[in-house]
């Protein structure tokens, strides 16, 4: 006998900055499920990357897992000379509820820095 999702959702945000000869992106991506048994299933992932024409470039993720809750979280940096790129996405699943946040910067100096954020948020029927 097999068993059929009975509800369902997914969250994922990302997003790139760019300035300069540097560049960040970050993303961020999350399911979870319940079948018709009332067996309960979650995923996340996340991942970054950084690049830089001649500065330095940087980027971690970090997710941690446990009965409870799952958190992924991603960031990435990119600077050469005062240029900068940033962008940093965190990702959690707890108790049904997922969300994924992103949020991006890049700033060139003597210019107004450039600004932007993303979000997903979903719940499970419970």
């Amino acid at each position: 006998m097999s068993a059929y999702a009975d509800d369902a959702a997914t969250v994922g945000s990302g997003g790139s900055a760019s300035a300069g000869d540097t560049s960040a992106s970050t993303l961020g991506t999350a399911g979870a499920t319940t079948d018709d048994n009332g067996d309960y299933a979650a995923s996340i992932g996340s991942g970054g990357s950084a690049a830089s024409g001649g500065g330095k470039a940087k980027s971690q993720t970090k997710v941690n897992a446990n009965p409870y809750k799952l958190n992924a979280h991603a960031q990435a940096m990119a600077h050469d000379k005062g240029t900068f790129s940033k962008s940093k996405t965190k990702t959690k699943v707890k108790d049904g509820d997922l969300s994924s946040r992103t949020k991006t910067m890049s700033h060139v100096p003597g210019q107004k820095p450039v600004m932007n954020r993303t979000q997903s948020d979903a719940s499970l029927n419970q």
